[in-house]
């Protein structure tokens, strides 16, 4: 399963893609706005937003850009538990 996380905290980075790696899935975070983050975020399965960490103008690139088969979670929180509960929710473990 490919997950990508808009948002979040820099120093969590590490953090995230190995909660999910533990989950069986293959992550990609963007805790900061790029130029070419529109052509690297793909078809995910899973796409989380944290919005407390992410500007309006990231999460309208980020959904403008999602597929329809995407399942998109948004978060006011930035943890890894609120993570570690989405993946539980939404991906097989």
């Amino acid at each position: 399963m490919s997950v990508v996380i808009i948002g979040g905290n820099e120093c969590m980075e590490r953090e995230y893609k190995n909660l999910c790696r533990k989950h069986g899935c293959h992550a990609k975070v963007f805790c900061k706005f790029k130029n070419s983050m529109a052509d690297r975020i793909g078809q995910p399965d899973l796409m989380v937003l944290f919005t407390h960490t992410v500007s309006h103008k990231m999460v309208q690139n980020a959904l403008s850009n999602v597929g329809g088969q995407t399942t998109v979670v948004r978060s006011h929180t930035s943890s890894l538990q609120s993570l570690r509960q989405i993946l539980e929710g939404n991906a097989a473990v």
